[in-house]
């Protein structure tokens, strides 16, 4: 079986806040650094989902609202993939488009 390995480090500043994040995936074979970051993990024995969001003071909010914007866009395509549920991710996708024109993200219809 194969192994592969994410890994995070993230430097604080004397507050305990987030300035830098650096990442490094064992098969990327580089390092990248970014401005921020949501992990989201199922725990199957607390039947209950664990959230990590870091984010540095360079992390725009215009960026902000793009990083949410397209994290929505990914929860409806993981959803319908690992589900078969046309209409969940249906629903989530014309969340994601309303969002998306109220940011201002996205041209109106």
């Amino acid at each position: 079986m194969k192994q592969s390995e994410i890994r995070f480090t993230i430097m604080l500043d004397e507050n305990k806040m987030p300035v830098r994040i650096d990442w490094h995936a064992s098969d990327a074979h580089r390092e990248s650094t970014a401005k921020a970051m949501m992990i989201s993990l199922w725990d199957g024995q607390e039947n209950n989902s664990l959230r990590i969001d870091l984010w540095t003071r360079e992390m725009k909010v215009d960026e902000m609202k793009q990083l949410c914007h397209q994290n929505l866009v990914a929860m409806a395509d993981t959803l319908e993939r690992a589900t078969s549920d046309k209409e969940a991710a249906r629903a989530i996708r014309m969340f994601a488009q309303d969002f998306g024109e109220r940011l201002k993200l996205l041209k109106d219809n």
